[in-house]
């Protein structure tokens, strides 16, 4: 039986929780209200190596750095063929810069699925590795974003990572 192991871990974002097991990251969760439940990745002695470059990629991901997480293996049993293209077209997208969702819909061969890009998106239990805050709206807008803080959080990610238009001050105007 492989039980799920579980890690906190502090980000400029605030206190996130990683969830693995033998076959990759499981899941990822965002700061909350209340803290993130499970061990501090600080404290841990035995962590995996993909976990460590998970969790340090993430961390140096929401500092405004740009680590590679796409060799971070996920643990996507369960997570139908569409949700899997979608994951690894959103994957591409470098730290600090965008994509529409019609744009992932294209990468993946499906020129009219830009809803269903944002929907398999809002269902993503990857943030950050799948870093589903950097998919916007056509015009740039920010939609769609069910992590807990919903698009305050969406914009303050894109701030920490430095996009171009998200947070960053104006020299004129």
């Amino acid at each position: 039986m492989d039980t799920p192991r579980t890690l906190t871990f502090v980000t400029a974002l605030g206190r996130c929780a990683v969830v693995w097991s033998h076959a990759g990251i499981a899941r990822v969760l965002l700061p909350v209200r209340w803290a993130q439940p499970g061990p501090a990745f600080e404290e841990a002695a035995d962590v995996p190596p993909f976990v460590r470059l998970a969790i340090e990629g993430m961390v140096a991901v929401m500092a405004g750095g740009s680590p590679d997480l796409g060799s971070v293996p996920l643990d996507e049993r369960g997570i139908d063929p569409f949700r899997r293209a979608v994951h690894a077209a959103t994957r591409d997208i470098a730290p600090g810069t965008t994509r529409s969702y019609g744009e992932i819909a294209r990468a993946i061969g499906r020129p009219d699925g830009a809803r269903d890009v944002g929907a398999a998106l809002a269902r993503n239990p990857f943030p950050i590795i799948v870093p589903c805050h950097r998919v916007v709206a056509a015009n740039g807008a920010l939609t769609g974003f069910s992590a807990p803080g919903g698009l305050a959080t969406k914009r303050r990610m894109l701030e920490l990572e430095g996009a171009p238009g998200y947070g960053q001050q104006l020299l004129f105007g």
